[in-house]
């Protein structure tokens, strides 16, 4: 079976999925970041070596400031405590997104993370936290000007190098669980040539079969890229 090597994650619906089961919103968010873990287990089970996770968008700083400070904290509390588990599944972790507009207390953790898990090898997990695809194009575009990098000089590869995700293979697979069908600004250079899966469930109720799913129909997909 063609495994893709690196699969883009929408964990969408914990919201509506605690709305579902006369649960708070908090508890669907908590339930997602747990699901989170297992999916990153299944990917590297199957070969999947780089996993990039939409975990909290631009446009998510307009939620209520409760729901924003209840996230914030939940990725710190959350990296934190799974800190030993990447360590040992030799999981390679990396925050991308504005890192300078979160909790002071939450880049530490970031800085920690990183840091510790910087040499592992086994699966990259890219965790997207104020993260926006026209936001790390035009981040890209700003580093360009700032080194005044020649105009001949500008192409595809070299723009490459200037993203969130330089240095990875492009993704192969865009899955976006919780029924919604569209990108939402999401790796939108990076996304040109993936294929795309939506699935209908709730991203709490996402099970490694419905992975399974998404791989399967994944390797029956023609690439062409064009030609």
């Amino acid at each position: 079976m063609n495994i893709p090597q690196h699969i883009v994650l929408f964990p969408d619906g914990n919201r509506r999925w605690a709305k579902n089961k006369g649960k708070k919103p908090f508890d669907g968010h908590l339930a997602g970041y747990k699901n989170l873990l297992k999916f990153g287990e299944w990917c590297k089970k199957k070969g999947v070596k780089v996993l990039t996770a939409f975990g909290f968008s631009t446009e998510n700083w307009k939620r209520s400031d409760q729901e924003v400070k209840y996230l914030m904290k939940l990725f710190e509390i959350g990296l934190l405590q799974s800190l030993k588990k990447f360590k040992k599944d030799n999981v390679k972790v990396k925050i991308i997104g504005q890192k300078e507009k979160l909790p002071k207390s939450l880049q530490r953790v970031i800085k920690k993370i990183e840091s510790e898990t910087a040499n592992h090898k086994d699966l990259h997990l890219n965790l997207a936290v104020s993260y926006g695809g026209k936001w790390d194009i035009l981040q890209a575009v700003k580093k360009i000007i700032e080194e005044k990098v020649p105009a001949e000089n500008i192409n595809e590869e070299m723009f490459d190098q200037y993203l969130s995700t330089a240095g990875l293979v492009k993704p192969d697979l865009i899955i976006r669980a919780g029924g919604e069908m569209r990108l939402s600004n999401f790796v939108l250079w990076q996304a040109a040539y993936s294929e795309l899966y939506f699935s209908p469930k709730l991203w709490p109720d996402f099970n490694e079969k419905d992975l399974d799913l998404a791989i399967e129909e994944f390797d029956l997909r023609q690439r062409r890229f064009g030609k």
